[in-house]
């Protein structure tokens, strides 16, 4: 039984410390930064290179209307901002419409070979010293071009994260309350990141890299954007966080749509941690494998393992106490309990309106974690495409 108990308490404290304790530690670390350096960035307003706004994009009609006047009302100087989209493999007519805009630089191939072959192929292509990235469907707001762009007059950055928000209305399902939700919590981690020391993988909706940083990346990679920024900070160089260029997106159209979403992510997550081993050597990257292991290794692989084995070994422990005994063990073997039918009734609720979106947080949570299992499984069949199938959006 003691062995059984201290597992049971190793097991908890990997899924606190994954979740929560982190974000806490994180704090706490930043906190004592700032009273040692108490410095501040200042940032030159003269600081205006050349840039370019790259969009991959499959089949994007809905959305080009939207994100090309979006485009063309950001604040930065015409004549430093290219436009440039790359549309491998769209047959829903995308390129011809893009081409109506003068503007605009258009690449087109009937070929689809996923948004990472996009990328490689329109990278070769940019002629700027910056590229900015971002999706068809998310709408940014004017000065994030500006935002982004005033870091790279610090020479030692090499990218910089955008914010990603969703755009959720006061009554929402359970999958655009869960993300919105997520997401908020990811941006403050994201953000207290940059701060300690550098952001661990970018969002794809909307980040930046320096051009003459930007290699090629495997054909076959899941998570460009992750994959992307992390062998940046491998180079040696700082990626930051930029909460003022932000871009936006409605949520998943439901949970069924939202989870398709994830196990694309947990099968690129776990794709990320295999491909980036030199990363978890904590003896010569330091802090930044100190963060990348607490901030995505632990989510993507023991965090999630964790979760049946605790619940497991809790039953076992509170059957010897006795279901019914006031004990430590049986109080968290029937909070776990509660926790799952709140998923369970997230389940049931997912597609109703309701203003309490906190009631879906253990939904989300437990298909996040579910995701992981059904991205390995993908993993490990080779059943997962580089090429994206599209998640409905709200």
């Amino acid at each position: 039984m003691t062995i059984l108990t201290t597992l049971f308490w190793v097991l908890v404290f990997v899924v606190f410390y994954a979740y929560a304790g982190y974000g806490i530690l994180l704090y706490i670390l930043v906190k004592i930064k700032r009273l040692i350096s108490g410095k501040k960035i200042h940032f030159s307003s003269e600081f205006e290179p050349e840039v370019t706004l790259f969009v991959a994009a499959y089949n994007e009609k809905d959305f080009i209307e939207a994100k090309v006047s979006n485009s063309l009302q950001l604040d930065y100087p015409e004549d430093k901002l290219k436009l440039v989209w790359v549309t491998d493999g769209s047959d829903d007519g995308t390129p011809e419409m893009l081409r109506k805009y003068p503007r605009l630089e258009v690449h087109h191939q009937p070929a689809r070979a996923g948004k990472i072959g996009a990328m490689n192929r329109g990278m070769k292509l940019v002629n700027t010293p910056i590229v900015i990235f971002t999706d068809a469907n998310t709408m940014l707001n004017p000065e994030a071009i500006r935002n982004i762009v005033r870091h790279y007059e610090n020479p030692k950055v090499g990218g910089v994260a955008g914010e990603k928000r969703i755009a959720a209305g006061k009554a929402d399902a359970a999958a655009g309350a869960g993300e919105g939700i997520y997401w908020k919590y990811e941006s403050a981690l994201k953000r207290l990141d940059s701060e300690l020391y550098s952001v661990v993988g970018a969002a794809g909706e909307l980040f930046s890299v320096r051009t003459s940083l930007f290699h090629e990346v495997e054909k076959d990679t899941l998570l460009d954007d992750f994959i992307l920024t992390m062998r940046i900070t491998q180079q040696g160089y700082l990626v930051r966080y930029e909460p003022e260029a932000n871009a936006t997106e409605t949520s998943s159209a439901n949970v069924e749509e939202e989870l398709k979403r994830k196990i694309r992510i947990s099968a690129g997550g776990l794709q990320s941690v295999a491909r980036l081993k030199p990363l978890l050597n904590i003896f010569r990257y330091g802090t930044l494998s100190f963060q990348y292991i607490s901030h995505r290794v632990l989510r993507w692989t023991l965090a999630p393992l964790a979760l049946p084995f605790i619940f497991l070994i809790n039953l076992f422990i509170a059957l010897n106490y006795g279901l019914i005994s006031l004990n430590l063990y049986n109080i968290l073997f029937w909070g776990q309990v509660l926790f799952y039918l709140a998923a369970l009734a997230g389940w049931y609720l997912e597609n109703r309106k309701l203003k309490v979106k906190v009631l879906f947080v253990p939904y989300y949570f437990f298909i996040m974690n579910l995701s992981v299992y059904l991205g390995l499984r993908r993993l490990i069949r080779g059943r997962q495409s580089v090429n994206w199938e599209r998640a409905k959006r709200a």
